[in-house]
């Protein structure tokens, strides 16, 4: 029989509290120095393309932004559902939480992707499949960020944003089955995980080295703003009072 004991400790928020902050420092480093390396690699080392000369090397913004701000709305919607079928209250921390981050990214995702798109296409915007259904994913988020600052009650808000995560991730097939469906402007997949590169190595691997450092950067800032929402939420809470009582006194 399968031991469901840590997904039951998913829903201690004093559990949670404990693992994250052991898990938080090693995130952030690898966060840091992925980025760093990633980001040297990329825009000062890697080969011009024979198409779009330097103009390409946006792509190490842009793909990890778009890649993560598809795969937070995914997280969204699994906290959703643990939220509405096991009334985890952490799967609501950490839905309202990761929105404004996916929020964020999905703005860059667009914003870096008009870039790129002026000296490519001739223009910054066009009702493009991809790019419409990108901005619909940044309404989705705000939609979740709004619901959970309108209603005043938490529980109906966390019903509310659940709800709205789970019906609103119809449309990450949409955005990345888009450029398959229609004919579109936007390039096919540029990155994939799962299928050969069709990039040199050379342009491919620091690539994937920010694409790793992007979701060690939303995981380590994930892991500090629900620390922050457990300490909120939990306020009144024996442990809690512990915690910072042993702060005040400079204990661990």
């Amino acid at each position: 029989m399968m031991n469901w004991m840590w997904f039951h400790k998913l829903g201690s928020p004093k559990w949670f509290y404990e693992i994250s902050g052991r898990w938080l420092p090693g995130l952030a480093i690898a966060a840091a120095l992925l980025l760093l390396v990633g980001t040297v690699w990329g825009l000062a080392f890697a080969p011009p393309d024979y198409q779009q000369g330097n103009s390409f090397r946006i792509i190490y913004i842009h793909v990890p932004a778009a890649f993560l701000a598809q795969s937070v709305y995914v997280m969204l919607a699994v906290a959703g559902v643990v939220g509405l079928v096991w009334k985890m209250k952490l799967a609501d921390v950490a839905l309202q939480q990761a929105a404004p981050v996916g929020a964020w990214m999905t703005a860059i995702a667009l914003i870096t992707g008009a870039i790129w798109g002026k000296p490519t296409w001739g223009t910054y915007w066009i009702w493009d499949a991809r790019l419409t259904s990108m901005l619909i994913l940044l309404f989705l988020y705000f939609g979740v960020i709004a619901l959970g600052q309108a209603i005043s009650n938490r529980d109906s808000a966390a019903k509310a944003c659940a709800v709205l995560a789970v019906v609103g991730v119809i449309n990450i097939p949409i955005i990345k089955y888009s450029v398959e469906w229609w004919n579109t402007l936007h390039q096919p997949a540029t990155f994939s995980v799962i299928e050969k590169p069709t990039m040199p190595m050379q342009m491919w691997l620091p690539l994937l080295i920010m694409v790793l450092g992007f979701y060690c950067f939303f995981a380590a800032v994930l892991l500090m703003r629900m620390r922050l929402e457990v300490l909120r939420r939990e306020a009144r809470s024996s442990w809690v009072k512990a915690k910072i009582r042993a702060q005040l006194e400079g204990r661990p």
